[in-house]
């Protein structure tokens, strides 16, 4: 099975986690040659030819909480954490959206990880086992607490979107937040002690009413908006009526395999419009579409 390369994965930024644990080889990285991220808030800064913009560790401020992301053509990479983390509704901003369309598939993963990890620390700064600060530790890939000892690890949360057939049609929906006509893949959080074939089976029939059966893994992405694993499935029902759940979607509507390959190939008056190509969902949607 060959599956299209995920948006924000493959970071060409080696993570080199042997050097976390080592202050004074994290501190000689420090130097002239060192790259830090520029970032405006959590959104990326770009040159005038549409590339993450890199500048040098004097350019942030000499309190700033640096992040380690790793090491690139052997010099050290860093981001710094900003004064406030995503505060709103967890969706993506418009200039995110916009240079997700500009940014090539290296620059989208290495902005994708800084973007989950510093957003992390802006917004985890107290501990939450006893409520006093914490402080970055192993090169800002924990946080740790001095009062009660309490560590903390950047946090991801795993997602199931899935790819419900019956009859050689697809199942997706649209929620009230979609612009008008986009449809996309079924998706919603894992739960604590759940395994992804029941995610993927509690969420479809919770969403749309529909039994779902033989779950299969197809791929993953990671998805900086704050810090998800989108786990990509595929799964048949044998009954394809329709109980739509109106506080989840507004919307959910079986799609021929001409409707689909018509919305994929931007066809003008196509039956919806699909997701864009740096999301899981249009690469599920094109690999279904090679089955």
């Amino acid at each position: 099975m060959n599956t299209p390369t995920m948006g924000f994965a493959g970071t060409p930024i080696d993570r080199a986690d042997h050097i976390r644990s080592d202050p004074a080889q994290l501190e000689s990285l420090k130097d002239w040659r060192a790259r830090l991220l520029r970032l405006d808030g959590l959104d990326p800064v770009l040159d005038a030819e549409g590339a993450l913009q890199w500048g040098t560790l004097a350019d942030c401020a000499p309190d700033a909480e640096l992040v380690f992301l790793g090491l690139r053509d052997g010099h050290g990479c860093f981001a710094a954490v900003p004064e406030q983390g995503e505060a709103g509704p967890l969706q993506m901003g418009s200039r995110a959206r916009a240079a997700m369309g500009i940014l090539g598939p290296d620059d989208l993963a290495a902005y994708g990880m800084a973007r989950s990890l510093v957003d992390w620390h802006a917004r985890h700064r107290f501990c939450a086992v006893c409520g006093q600060p914490t402080q970055p530790a192993k090169a800002g890939w924990q946080r740790d607490c001095g009062a009660c000892g309490g560590q903390h690890f950047p946090r991801v949360d795993p997602v199931t979107i899935m790819l419900v057939e019956h009859d050689g049609r697809l199942l997706l929906g649209r929620q009230p937040r979609f612009p008008k006509g986009f449809y996309s893949a079924l998706a919603g959080f894992v739960e604590p002690g759940e395994s992804i074939e029941e995610a993927v089976t509690r969420e479809v029939l919770e969403e749309a009413g529909v039994k779902a059966r033989k779950v299969s893994y197809v791929a993953s992405q990671p998805w900086p908006f704050p810090s998800q694993l989108m786990i990509g499935c595929h799964a048949e029902t044998d009954d394809p009526a329709l109980t739509i759940d109106r506080t989840e979607l507004e919307d959910a509507r079986w799609f021929s395999r001409e409707e689909v390959a018509e919305a994929m190939a931007r066809r003008e008056g196509a039956a919806f419009t699909p997701p864009p190509p740096q999301a899981i969902a249009h690469s599920l949607l094109h690999w279904w579409l090679g089955q």
